[in-house]
C-alpha cells in the first residue's frame, strides 16, 4: 500500500526529511548529469528531487499515483502534476527522455509491469533513475519515514528486474548512510557519516539509486489487458432515478 501524500508532505516539511533530500539529491547528481532540453518525468513523490532538475528540461511533469494521492506542483504556478496508475501511463510510445522513480517502484502492485510501461514511454536511448529503500539499510526497519514502507530491494534484486524489463544498468550511487534518527546530534553529524558510510558500508546504505538505459534490440511481449482502471471522482454525485410517474 501506497504512503499517503499527506504523510509524504509532512515528512519532507520536517528537519529530517530535509537533510533526506539533501543525501539523495547530492547522490543523484552523481549519477544524473545535467537534462539539457529533456522532457523529464518524475514517478511515484519525486517532487522534492524534480526541482533540481527542471531548469534544464524542457518540460517536467510530476506523476503521482493513484494509491498515492496527489497535490498541485510547483506551487503558484500552472500545474504539472498527474494523477496516474503506474502501469498506464498517459503518455505516447517513446515521448519521455528521462524518468525518475521516488516512492514508487516499492509501492507497485506489480514491478515488472509498470517497468515494462516505463520502457513504453521512453524515447529511444531514454534513461532511468530508480531510488529505492535498500532491504540491508536501517532505513528500510524503520516505520516513521516513507522509506520503511513498502518492498525494500537488494541490489542484486533490483539489476535482475531492470534486464528482465529491457533496461541496460548503469551508474549506481548510494545514500543515507545516517541513521533516520531526530535527535540533533545525529543530524548535525550526518555530512560525516555520509562520508564514511559511501566509503566504508556502501552495501548498508539506506536507499540504492541505480541509473538504466532503454534497450532497443529486443522487444516486450504485449498482454491483452482483461479491463482498463478509470478514475471515479469520490464527491460526484451518482445522480438519483427518477420518480415521477407516468402519465
Amino acid at each position: 500500500m501506497h504512503t499517503d501524500i499527506v504523510d509524504l508532505r509532512q515528512f519532507y516539511h520536517s528537519e529530517l526529511g530535509r537533510m533526506a533530500e539533501q543525501s539523495v539529491s547530492m547522490a543523484l547528481a552523481s549519477v544524473w548529469a545535467r537534462l539539457p532540453e529533456e522532457r523529464l518525468v518524475g514517478l511515484g513523490y519525486a517532487v522534492p528531487y524534480l526541482e533540481r532538475f527542471r531548469a534544464d528540461t524542457e518540460r517536467t511533469f510530476a506523476f503521482m499515483p493513484a494509491g498515492q494521492g496527489a497535490v498541485n506542483w510547483p506551487a503558484a504556478e500552472l500545474s504539472s502534476t498527474a494523477l496516474v496508475f503506474d502501469e498506464e501511463l498517459p503518455l505516447p510510445d517513446a515521448s519521455i527522455d528521462r524518468v525518475l522513480m521516488v516512492h514508487s517502484l516499492e509501492f507497485a502492485e506489480s514491478p515488472r509491469e509498470t517497468m515494462k510501461e516505463i520502457w513504453r514511454v521512453l524515447a529511444p536511448g531514454g534513461r532511468l533513475v530508480i531510488v529505492v529503500p535498500n532491504r540491508r539499510g536501517v532505513w528500510a526497519r524503520m516505520e516513521h519515514t516513507p522509506f520503511g514502507s513498502g518492498r525494500p530491494y537488494s541490489r542484486g534484486q533490483l539489476t535482475a528486474l531492470l534486464r528482465e524489463t529491457n533496461f541496460t544498468p548503469g551508474a549506481t550511487a548510494e545514500a543515507l548512510f545516517f541513521p533516520p534518527s531526530k535527535r540533533k546530534l545525529v543530524l548535525r553529524l550526518r555530512h560525516g557519516i555520509e562520508r564514511f558510510g559511501r566509503s566504508l558500508w556502501p552495501v548498508f546504505s539506506g536507499v540504492i539509486i541505480v541509473e538504466a538505459q532503454k534497450r532497443l534490440y529486443q522487444g516486450l511481449p504485449v498482454a491483452a489487458r482483461a479491463s482498463r482502471r478509470v478514475f471515479v471522482p469520490v464527491l460526484a454525485p451518482q445522480g438519483v432515478p427518477s420518480t415521477r410517474s407516468r402519465s
